[in-house]
């Protein structure tokens, strides 16, 4: 699914009003009738005080079209206008008029933060006070309004975007945003709803398709590009069958150190869990008994040291090589990945201390072999790029960071983010249960196996992640948020693969 920018929004709403010979009071009538039916399907006609707060623009019009409807319905509804300007929009005017020719109950006037009215912590809120089309910080006393609505704690629900919160840019006062319960948002997602400064204002999302003009939303360059099922379904190759080991790539995993070859395990379960034909496993001699035990399907060989790397030199000639997992940042170390960078060619997937070792030495980003992958966490990424005043600069930082070094960056988080020069895309799987040690280490593995098996590196990333995040989602589903640990992850990712074609879950374990 795409996202767009407002200013792409208003262009699609406008050609749609051309298209298909409607008014844009018409629009808003018919979007807005999609909300009341998402309320009136959860209130069921409770008897629960409703209270809509309407700014004056198409935001505050689309709220006086539910509150007249929810007053239809026969719901004890107050309508609250936020007046903080003498310009009203025409769709704003329209539905003033209806509601006051609806009732002799008027929609209350609030000028002033001494207009606030009562909230109750059992109020349902509804909050159509600014739209996508916010470019300003709020008006003072608005500011204030927002925050009284935020303390009430009553479930607030947003119409197409939290007030205060702008669509696609950066917002300076982050106390004066609406913390929306749920967000009914227009046809498509917002930018602003997968950062991590600003998505915690949405809580739970649901967006309505509209109708808005197909053809618009089909050829309009996308800021972005949400992953779901259908769209990882789409990168996934099947296996045909004559084929063998030898077909599906050879992933050479690098890492470990004294007490650190857990996570050399992990990328390696997860590498073959994702469709590996090989895996060989490089990792000091202190990991050797440990690994043919825990892992037989895995081949190894050691380094000459006992606790860490310090000479990385193998007789094989892989597909790909991922690097970092647990491997620490001696000096010994950072020598013999600054000599392996040297002589290897292949694709790399770099993580966690291979990330840290760059930070440490920039001059080898120079050496990085073309279409490699770096899998940072936000502390990593700012390791590597420089710190950022908010997401967006954050985001310009990332994409000049892959043109220059000419790799695939994964940004990890709540939603983890695929970084191009030109391309940027969201996943949408995975859960607070992924908060756990290792599991950065089974998506190393999994976006090894999938570049060794052909996958060009942005897929690869790509559907990594989304099957990443799927298993983690079938482990939660079995052992709960706080039951996942890492070893789940990965001993699902072959059940986050039927569950790309709907077959019945396989879980493992």
């Amino acid at each position: 699914m795409k996202i767009l920018s407002a200013k792409q929004i208003k262009q699609a709403d406008k050609l749609t009003i051309e298209k298909q010979g409607i008014s844009s009071t018409e629009l808003m009538e018919r979007a807005a009738t999609l909300v009341f039916d998402e309320i009136h399907k959860r209130l069921q006609g409770a008897p629960i005080p409703v209270k809509i707060f309407c700014g004056i623009g198409n935001n505050g019009g689309d709220g006086l079209v539910v509150g007249r409807q929810l007053i239809e319905a026969g719901y004890d509804v107050t309508i609250c206008i936020v007046n903080y300007s003498d310009q009203r929009s025409p769709d704003f005017l329209v539905n003033y008029d209806r509601v006051k020719n609806l009732s002799k109950n008027w929609p209350v006037l609030l000028k002033a933060e001494d207009d606030l009215p009562e909230i109750k912590y059992g109020d349902f809120v509804v909050d159509a006070i600014f739209g996508v089309g916010l470019n300003r910080p709020l008006p003072g006393w608005v500011a204030e309004l927002v925050q009284h609505i935020n303390a009430s704690g009553a479930f607030v629900l947003a119409i197409d975007i939290p007030s205060g919160l702008m669509a696609d840019a950066a917002v300076a006062d982050m106390e004066s945003i609406i913390k929306a319960s749920y967000t009914i948002s227009f046809q498509v997602p917002k930018m602003a709803f997968y950062l991590p400064d600003t998505a915690p204002f949405v809580g739970d999302l649901q967006i309505l398709d509209i109708g808005l003009d197909p053809g618009f939303l089909k050829d309009a360059p996308a800021a972005a590009e949400l992953i779901g099922k259908a769209e990882a379904r789409a990168l996934y190759t099947p296996r045909q069958r004559f084929t063998h080991k030898g077909t599906y790539g050879h992933a050479l995993i690098i890492g470990g150190s004294y007490g650190k070859i857990g996570s050399v395990c992990l990328s390696a379960t997860a590498a073959l869990r994702a469709g590996a034909g090989l895996v060989t496993i490089y990792a000091p001699k202190c990991g050797y008994d440990i690994l043919q035990t825990a892992l037989p399907e895995a081949m190894v060989i050691t380094d000459p040291h006992k606790e860490i790397l310090t000479n990385i030199d193998f007789d094989l000639d892989p597909d790909v090589i991922a690097f970092g997992v647990g491997v620490g940042t001696k000096e010994e170390t950072i020598e013999a990945f600054e000599q392996l960078l040297k002589k290897n060619k292949k694709p790399m997937v770099i993580d966690a201390d291979g990330l840290n070792i760059l930070s440490k030495k920039n001059d080898l980003l120079g050496l990085l072999p073309e279409g490699s992958i770096l899998t940072p966490h936000p502390k990593e990424l700012e390791r590597l790029i420089g710190s950022w005043e908010d997401d967006y600069e954050k985001l310009e930082k990332a994409r000049t960071f892959t043109k220059k070094h000419k790799v695939v960056l994964l940004i990890k988080g709540t939603y983890t983010f695929t970084v191009t020069p030109n391309d940027l895309f969201i996943n949408t799987t995975g859960n607070p249960g992924m908060a756990t040690a290792g599991s950065g280490d089974v998506l190393t593995g999994v976006l090894a196996a999938l570049v060794g098996q052909g996958y060009e590196s942005l897929r690869a990333t790509i559907l990594g992640v989304y099957l990443h995040g799927k298993a983690g989602d079938i482990a939660a589903e079995r052992f709960s948020y706080e039951g996942v640990v890492a070893g789940d992850i990965a001993k699902n990712t072959g059940a986050a693969i039927f569950d790309l074609f709907e077959t019945e879950k396989t879980n493992i374990s």
